[in-house]
């Protein structure tokens, strides 16, 4: 218990970068979205390059930061090895993407679709490079355990971006896409002077034998990443390429894109969980009792992922007002976008078996064929269903990935999860969802108050089947000077 305690702890703090920045970053949504209106396909734009940056920063890191913390922790390198010479492997392959990417900007950026705006491209490969070589630092920062600064860069960089397109977007009124661009490679740069402390008082060392074992663990894993990615942004990617209206494309993949940002509170708790999990788990590897730590973890995971699918379903009639009007059409993808990012999480939490045990190849065959199951229902579905294909094509990749890795998990590397509890979350969470979208109830408030009590039902079984308040020390203290 007491390791989950520390575990949670870590948790709270970073995700003060994940889940509270994240949240802030949420005002970017209704500036955006009310700047650039939903028949201008602006938004689509954003949504189409921010996707292929998430792919670029998958390739760029090519694994390294969970190789940094496996090989950091085994007792046997030279952990500032281990980091320097990931730091000098990451950074080389960005600058020579960013050098060839400069070189080559026009023919990529007509290859993309924005022949006549390139510098879009261009100013997102500076922020890409930047960020790949970012990502070791801020590995860095969460294996000497300091999660306060990794939470102050995280921030920096967000309220930085925040104030900077309400000063254009609100207060000067602008509407040109570019400028959402040219403010993350502003925040970027000044993320990266911050990191120099990180990035000096240290003698750089590319060792080549440590480097080769490193990328033969890593290997694996970026096969594993560009698959885990591609669940997350191939449809926004392959939309304007199979959508039969080119020129409508943009604007149903903003609608899209709009209405998916109220989801991704579920990529949020999965984020914030993951930053203190990882580093948790290899500290954990030689522990006698770590199988059943992982079991609790993906108990209370599930649970409380579970809760915040509720509350935002419960409570759309307020968080629609997130995104602008123009784009509510595409509020029905919410509840199975929302779905499948469970599935991720919980596929997430269940990839640590091969991790473990140094069998990183069978990440990449589980990613490899719900990638595979997600690209082909996009290209077969988009022409017919539009957008909602993509969210079904999300939740069905994810599902079939997540199933793969339990039933094979539990042959090499056995955990005893507690199935039955946690069946009993997902059935009471379906039959509170069912119930709050069947009830008729036209009045909003009335809608509200209905749901909310729901809502209060799920926490209750919460209290009394896994939080009994009596374990929680301030309220033992009160009863206990009662008495």
């Amino acid at each position: 218990m007491a390791n989950l305690k520390s575990l949670a702890k870590d948790t709270a703090i970073y995700g003060l970068s994940s889940i509270v920045g994240r949240f802030l970053n949420y005002l970017l949504v209704p500036v955006y979205t009310m700047a650039m209106s939903a028949q201008s396909g602006g938004y689509g734009v954003v949504t189409n390059i921010y996707a292929w940056v998430a792919l670029m920063l998958v390739l760029l890191t090519f694994g390294m930061e969970t190789g940094f913390f496996r090989f950091a922790n085994n007792g046997k390198d030279d952990p500032m090895r281990v980091y320097s010479t990931s730091l000098l492997g990451v950074g080389g392959v960005s600058l020579a993407f960013l050098a060839l990417g400069l070189v080559f900007l026009q023919p990529i950026a007509g290859l993309l679709g924005y022949e006549e705006h390139p510098w879009y491209v261009g100013m997102m490969m500076i922020v890409v490079a930047m960020d790949a070589i970012q990502s070791i630092p801020f590995a860095y920062l969460r294996y000497r355990q300091r999660p306060l600064k990794f939470a102050a860069l995280k921030l920096l960089f967000i309220f930085l971006n925040i104030a900077l397109n309400l000063i254009y977007y609100v207060w000067m009124e602008g509407s040109d896409v570019g400028y959402a661009f040219l403010f993350n490679l502003i925040c970027t740069s000044t993320v990266m002077v911050c990191m120099i402390p990180e990035l000096s008082g240290f003698r750089y060392v590319l060792d080549r034998a440590l480097l080769r074992r490193m990328l033969s663990y890593c290997m694996p894993l970026l096969v594993l990443g560009i698959a885990g990615i591609l669940n997350q942004v191939a449809d926004k990617i392959i939309f304007p390429y199979v959508y039969p209206d080119k020129a409508e494309a943009t604007v149903q993949l903003g609608i899209y894109g709009a209405a998916s940002k109220i989801a991704m509170i579920m990529a949020m708790l999965t984020q914030a969980f993951r930053y203190a999990y990882e580093p948790f788990v290899f500290g954990k590897s030689r522990d006698k009792d770590n199988r059943e730590v992982y079991a609790q973890a993906m108990k209370f995971f599930i649970i409380f992922t579970l809760l915040a699918y509720l509350a935002v379903m419960f409570y759309m009639d307020l968080l629609k007002h997130i995104i602008g009007r123009g784009y509510w059409e595409g509020l029905r993808v919410v509840p199975i976008v929302m779905a499948a990012e469970i599935f991720m999480g919980v596929y997430f939490n269940l990839s640590f078996w091969y991790k473990l045990i140094d069998e990183t190849r069978w990440g990449a065959y589980f990613s490899l064929t719900g990638c595979a199951v997600l690209v082909l229902m996009n290209v077969l579905l988009i022409p017919r269903f539009g957008y909602m294909a993509c969210a079904w094509a999300g939740f069905s990749g994810y599902g079939v990935a997540m199933l793969l890795s339990y039933f094979v998990g539990q042959k090499k590397y056995p955990i005893r999860y507690d199935l039955k509890a946690i069946g009993s979350y997902v059935l009471l969470a379906a039959v509170l969802y069912v119930a709050a979208e069947y009830v008729p109830l036209d009045n909003v408030w009335l809608r509200l108050a209905f749901r909310t009590v729901l809502l209060l039902l799920f926490v209750a079984y919460i209290v009394k089947k896994d939080l009994p308040l009596s374990r929680i020390p301030v309220l033992n203290r009160l009863a206990g000077k009662k008495k």
